[in-house]
């Protein structure tokens, strides 16, 4: 008889949970900054985070089908309140978890209709493992690797990883709100 953990492991790895060991690679976290990263759009074509170069970011694995994804609102609700001081909200719809559409379509529409999101989204793509993408596995070597869906990435306004926040940290908590408010006071780097 197989022992249960062994046997919750094993249905973790049969949904495709990465399980690979963390392996931090402090090279790629000190000669990068979220300034040399893109990501697919939602709605097709590039979406170079250098575009937003000097202007702090919140990057957050996203799913529809999560007990987190009321966090969509709070998301919104910060998009609504910062961007106007320079904050970009970037949501990354994400299957890794097992409970995203497979259909950027679809996880467009549910995202503007159930939580009228305006921030930008980037297409689906992975956040852990050796097949995540190169931004998350940037984040990952600096602060460690979504453990779960909304998982929150702050990047000051020199383009480096100022903050990561696991899932139980909503969008509103006092010690997010602190650190996005610290960011938008940084001043901006001059070119």
């Amino acid at each position: 008889m197989v022992d249960p953990i062994r046997r919750a492991l094993g249905a973790i790895g049969a949904l495709g949970v990465a399980l690979a060991p963390f392996r931090p690679d402090p090279a790629l976290a000190a000669t990068h900054t979220a300034w040399d990263f893109r990501f697919d759009s939602i709605e097709g074509g590039p979406m170079p985070l250098a575009q937003w170069r000097g202007r702090p970011l919140l990057v957050v694995n996203t799913a529809s089908f999560c007990g987190f994804t009321g966090q969509y609102a709070g998301l919104q609700a910060l998009h609504e309140r910062y961007a106007a001081r320079g904050l970009v909200v970037i949501g990354v719809p994400s299957n890794d978890f097992r409970q995203e559409r497979e259909d950027n379509v679809a996880i467009k529409r549910f995202c503007e209709l159930e939580f009228g999101v305006e921030f930008p989204l980037a297409a689906l793509s992975r956040v852990t493992g050796r097949d995540a993408h190169p931004f998350f596995r940037w984040a990952a070597a600096v602060s460690g690797p979504p453990r779960w869906n909304f998982h929150k990435y702050l990047v000051d306004r020199t383009g480096r990883i100022a903050g990561a926040w696991g899932a139980r940290t909503a969008p509103d908590s006092a010690e997010l709100v602190a650190a996005i408010e610290a960011a938008l006071a940084a001043p901006a780097p001059s070119s």
